[in-house]
């Protein structure tokens, strides 16, 4: 599948939280999370070299209409509710159009 619709997000933990919050986005990958969705081709979670309550997500999507139907659902409201929990403030979001790349972890 190839993503026609993604965004980063850069979320700053609370104080010392920053490996929660990690460990937290990473349950989106097990089987029924979000980015375990087929619709969902990029997942990745990535924290801050110099400021470990930094955490930065990359997202790829077959669509806007998928990610956001998928979004809607129990399971991405639980992590999203969760998550939000430890934030510091609000997240930044920064939206794109993938053109084309290559993601194996």
């Amino acid at each position: 599948m190839i993503a026609h619709h993604g965004f980063n997000v850069t979320l700053t933990a609370r104080p010392g939280a920053g490996g929660r919050l990690v460990d937290l986005l990473l349950t989106a990958l097990a089987e029924g999370g979000p980015a375990a969705s087929e619709h969902c081709v990029v997942y990745l979670v990535s924290r801050s070299a110099s400021d470990p309550d930094t955490v930065h997500v990359t997202e790829g999507w077959t669509s806007e209409e998928d990610h956001r139907r998928v979004f809607a659902g129990e399971a991405a409201r639980a992590v999203v509710t969760r998550a939000g929990e430890l934030l510091a403030g609000e997240p930044e979001y920064t939206d794109y159009v993938p053109v084309r790349g290559k993601a194996a972890f």
